[in-house]
């Protein structure tokens, strides 16, 4: 049988010869000795011409191996792929993720990670304090402390630690002690502590207590400027007085401070913001002078106790500018104990309540019928004693008595106080003209203030002053329209300056410790409601009103006043036998400067008037003025036969007492 020939593979010889050494044995024999198989197929002839046609031949053994072979490479190569695809995918996803994050979202999880790591933390930065114009404090911010107390870690009796904290507290032991028996932690001893008190506590070493500081506004003059003032709640906002309505000028700018924690969990600052460790030393100052407020204070609460009086305010105004020098109303309160006080006490009732002025209105009445051209300083008015207007009585408070004085001088108007005297000045205006004139001086309109709720005065409509005679009439005599008393030291005001009208306010400024302004209120320009000549010769008739009456006069002083004593209305009725009086001051009539108003709410007494309650009052405060503020005498001074000084007349002769005028409506006095 002649032995087929098997057809060779043609496969490179470096390829086979990778492939043969990783073929596995083809049996489990041991496998010849290649040299003797090389030797023994070297001696066989057909061997010979197998070997002369190709060099390599595979059995099918080797070939079935061969491609099995092959076909784990292709495999491996198939893996090698799915794998390094895999990869570039992962590679792809982690490069688009990333992209997301560090290109995408980078700056918002930036942020994100500082809110996590970092905080804002409100620093507490002091309000500005509140001074006078003579440097004297009326608020500032002060540290206070809440002392709580921990009894379960007490080293000490608890007797023995209530003991040491009732003296320093200056509390009761008993007291101490039965708070320090209500819990075993926490218990809430003591707040508001000063801070001298709290280095007393901390110098008895007493384990188990907490002094828990905290910001407190401390007003050190007390009551005595509480109305302007007012006063500010925990959360130091304002809640009355100068307090609120210049909340914006007395906090000063918040700043963030950014703490950041790190990984051992301790707060560090992570910035400072610029100026964190300098604050300004600005302060609010007012117009107010402390020697002033007292000596206001003093006068007007003396007359409130003798009449035994509701209530009552008092004020002296710079005429030239609106400035207020005191501003005092009674009763007040003590604004570091508010919560103790009525809130009726909390609206300063000079510059919010509103009330009908009476004769003190009479001198702005005069002016505008000078002004009007109606009038001359020289003319005189028929006083009949009593008219009926539209079945309405009007007549003098003194009518009774006096009856029909005829013909009198301007000035005799005013020192008698004669209600029909004004009547028939103010009927000589036009209605409508007269309703202009009123309007033009600001009645029926908010006052501007920088005091906090001025309400807007009354007046009637045109209307009624047109079709109703009694309603400019009863204007006349200042009844029948309602102002504050605020409002009235401002019509007295431009009587003073020649004739502007000016904005009373208590803010100066914001001022620092050199003095230097960095901040003033923009108050509207004054109005020129009358002319010099108009004014001057009104302050001369008021003059008179001082001398004849001796009303509020201080000897070697020229000083220009007008009484007033209105009955009191509420809710458009008058209150039988209520009465509020009042007073009005000028100084000095040869240079006006200064306006002094004291207004007295229900004195109670047959003999309660302008001149006895009111006038005491503003005579006083004038004595404390011109001794505070050094203003020389520029009229002669005499000693009576007690050595009292007295003063002068025109002519040289002591100015006498004569006897007190009024005004009635309708038997109702109003003078």
């Amino acid at each position: 049988m002649s032995q087929q020939l098997v057809r060779p593979i043609p496969i490179p010889p470096i390829s086979l010869q990778r492939m043969a050494s990783t073929l596995p044995p083809a049996s489990t024999k041991r496998r010849p000795n290649p040299r003797k198989l090389a030797q023994k197929s070297a001696q066989d002839p057909a061997s010979k011409r197998i070997k002369a046609r190709k060099k390599y031949v595979l059995t099918p053994e080797h070939r079935q191996r061969l491609h099995r072979l092959l076909w784990l490479s292709e495999q491996r190569s198939v893996r090698v792929m799915l794998v390094w695809a895999a990869l570039m995918v992962a590679l792809g996803g982690l490069s688009l993720k990333l992209f997301q994050l560090q290109i995408l979202k980078g700056d918002e999880l930036v942020e994100r990670a500082l809110g996590q790591q970092t905080a804002n933390s409100k620093t507490f930065i002091p309000r500005r304090p509140i001074r006078t114009r003579d440097n004297s404090t009326l608020a500032v911010d002060q540290s206070v402390y809440t002392l709580y107390a921990h009894p379960q870690i007490f080293s000490e009796e608890i007797d023995v630690v209530a003991e040491k904290l009732g003296g320093a507290l200056n509390m009761p032991v008993d007291e101490v002690l039965q708070k320090l028996r209500q819990y075993d932690t926490g218990v809430k001893v003591a707040d508001s502590v000063k801070d001298s008190t709290a280095r007393q506590i901390r110098r008895l070493y007493i384990d188990g207590l907490d002094l828990l500081p905290r910001p407190q506004r401390f007003y050190p003059q007390g009551d005595l400027f509480g109305s302007v003032v007012g006063y500010v709640n925990d959360e130091q906002a304002g809640q009355a007085g100068v307090e609120m309505s210049q909340q914006e000028q007395l906090e000063r700018p918040s700043l963030d401070l950014r703490i950041r924690r790190t990984g051992e969990g301790q707060v560090i600052p992570a910035d400072l913001p610029e100026g964190f460790l300098h604050q300004d030393d600005m302060a609010l100052q007012l117009t107010l002078d402390r020697r002033l407020q007292r000596a206001t204070r003093v006068a007007l609460d003396n007359q409130l106790e003798e009449w035994g009086a509701k209530r009552g305010a008092a004020m002296i105004m710079d005429a030239k500018d609106g400035s207020l020098l005191s501003l005092v109303v009674a009763p007040t309160y003590d604004p570091n104990e508010y919560w103790e006080a009525d809130v009726e006490l909390f609206r300063n009732w000079a510059a919010t309540d509103l009330y009908e002025p009476g004769s003190t209105f009479k001198p702005v009445n005069v002016a505008i019928a000078l002004e009007d051209g109606k009038l001359s300083p020289r003319d005189y008015i028929y006083d009949e004693g009593q008219l009926v207007i539209s079945k309405h009585i009007v007549q003098n408070h003194d009518y009774t008595a006096a009856g029909s004085r005829g013909s009198i001088s301007l000035p005799q108007v005013l020192q008698f106080s004669s209600n029909i005297g004004m009547v028939r000045i103010v009927q000589k205006l036009d209605p409508g003209n007269y309703h202009a004139w009123l309007e033009k001086l600001g009645l029926g309109k908010t006052l501007t203030t920088d005091l906090p709720s001025p309400p807007a005065s009354q007046l009637k409509s045109l209307e009624k002053f047109e079709t109703s005679p009694i309603e400019p009439a009863t204007a006349s005599f200042g009844q029948g329209l309602s102002i504050t008393p605020l409002q009235l030291a401002q019509l007295h005001g431009a009587l003073a300056n020649g004739g502007k009208l000016v904005s009373p306010h208590v803010v100066d400024g914001l001022v620092d410790s050199k003095g230097h302004f960095h901040w003033r209120p923009e108050l509207p320009e004054p109005r020129q409601v009358f002319s010099r000549e108009t004014t001057q010769a009104v302050l001369e008739m008021m003059e008179s009103v001082v001398t004849q009456g001796n009303v509020s006069a201080v000897p070697g002083y020229r000083i220009g006043g007008k009484t007033g004593t209105a009955q009191k209305a509420e809710n458009g009725i008058y209150v039988a036998g209520a009465r509020i009086t009042s007073f009005v001051g000028i100084l000095p009539v040869q240079d006006p400067r200064y306006v002094v108003v004291a207004v007295v709410d229900e004195p109670q007494g047959n003999n309660a008037y302008g001149s006895t309650v009111a006038a005491p009052v503003v005579q006083e405060i004038i004595e404390s003025l011109v001794s505070t503020l050094g203003l020389p005498p520029t009229e002669p001074i005499a000693l009576d036969e007690n050595g009292d000084p007295v003063a002068l007349d025109g002519n040289g002769n002591p100015v006498t007492a004569t006897v007190d005028s009024g005004d009635a409506v309708q038997g109702i006095w109003a003078h």
